[in-house]
């Protein structure tokens, strides 16, 4: 238990992390890189080079400092944060070497005015914090292993199939190489795929939603290929699994994880929104309603650049067609041909008002200025916070 005193001060630096969070953070990385070279096995090289990770740290040191005497209320996204740590199989022993370059980067960026207090305390809250973390995960590492087909750590999968969805997004069907039995999932959640490309130093590490429904013998991927653009590199794994993993190969993946997924006890109007690859969370989904829930309405719009960038657009027809209880809409920014789509343009509160139900539960995933855009519709519309369900891929960012 943290004292008094050790909280008062933690709690009076929340105002220097708001200002300084991400340059304490950005140091920390650099320190941390440098004096463990190892976890760059571990940790997203992209959203490093980005500031996402970086970004993503700071808000959550914020809101630790911030909740330090109630701890209890960010459970929840210490347990966000554990489904991503156990997929990547960060273990208790990464938690001090963690502690002590944060600790350091605190005192190189804030110099003089990270007193010898400020640092004691903040080495005690990040005990307690760190202590939260490995309870957590130490827990869903136990009920990922026990279940039934389960695994810990790292199992070699089989690309069973590997099919051409759209000009940029191809999906993985992937088979345990063991022949064994695998574990169920939630719809919405996301498997973790370890590869060392040639020429890298390290392996690399990313999680890609599953975008079939549960309750079959393979997982299915859907990744998209991200070619460099606009400054940033090509995707090292996205490149990788789109032009050296062929059919037969083996990927090292981790037990299905997230808690992005569908809320099955409520049986209200559903509408899933999705923008670019962001429908592969969504397909899952939408399958899982129509296995599971047969008298649900589910609303499924889809926006994309066109028809060439379109994946699963065949598959999402068939299942509009065969079942009665979904419609589906398509948005197209640029389509190639007249009639492709029902809205040319992007996805918008007044059309949404138009398709959907007010009163439903609504999910949705794509890039984040798609996020940001749906989030502003609904939040105007006056559909309520609890109504509103999303997913970043990558770290977590703020809508």
């Amino acid at each position: 238990m943290l004292t008094q005193e050790t909280i008062d001060i933690i709690k009076s630096t929340v105002p220097v992390l708001e200002v300084h969070g991400k340059e304490i953070t950005t140091a920390f990385y650099h320190m941390l890189f440098e004096n463990h070279p190892e976890l760059l096995n571990i940790f997203n090289h992209a959203n490093q080079r980005e500031g996402k990770q970086p970004q993503a740290l700071a808000n959550a040191v914020y809101a630790a400092a911030a909740h330090i005497d109630h701890l209890e209320d960010i459970i929840p996204v210490v347990k966000q944060i554990g489904q991503k740590h156990r997929a990547l199989n960060i273990l208790p022993e990464h938690y001090p070497i963690v502690g002590e370059n944060l600790l350091a980067a605190i005192k190189q960026v804030l110099g003089d005015a990270a007193t010898p207090e400020i640092i004691e305390a903040w080495g005690k809250a990040y005990g307690v914090i760190a202590d939260a973390f490995i309870g957590v995960e130490a827990e869903m590492y136990r009920e990922a292993e026990n279940a039934p087909g389960g695994w810990r750590g790292f199992r070699p999968f089989v690309v069973e199939r590997k099919v051409r969805e759209s000009s940029v997004i191809t999906s993985f069907y992937l088979k345990p190489q063991d022949g064994g039995s695998i574990s169920g999932y939630l719809p919405g959640q996301y498997i973790t795929v370890k590869v060392k490309p040639e020429n890298e130093e390290y392996t690399h590490i990313r999680h890609y939603s599953l975008s079939a429904a549960p309750g079959q013998d393979s997982y299915r991927i859907s990744v998209k290929r991200e070619d460099a653009a606009d400054g940033k590199p090509a995707g090292t794994v996205s490149t990788y699994l789109h032009d050296r993993i062929m059919e037969g190969d083996v990927l090292e993946i981790s037990a299905p994880a997230g808690s992005f997924t569908l809320d099955m006890t409520k049986d209200i109007p559903l509408v899933l929104i999705s923008g670019g690859v962001g429908l592969t969370p969504m397909v899952s989904m939408l399958e899982t309603v129509l296995k599971e829930q047969p008298q649900r309405s589910v609303t499924f719009v889809h926006a994309a650049i066109n028809e060439d960038f379109h994946a699963m657009r065949e598959h999402v027809s068939e299942l509009d067609t065969a079942n009665s209880q979904m419609k589906s809409y398509l948005c197209y920014e640029k389509p190639l041909h007249s009639g492709a789509c029902h809205k040319i343009g992007y996805i918008d509160l007044p059309w949404l008002q138009e398709i959907t139900d007010k009163e439903s539960d609504f999910y949705f995933c794509g890039p984040v200025p798609f996020m940001r855009a749906v989030n502003q519709a609904l939040q105007t519309w006056g559909v309520p916070a609890e109504r509103i369900h999303y997913e970043f891929f990558g770290p977590a960012d703020s809508l």
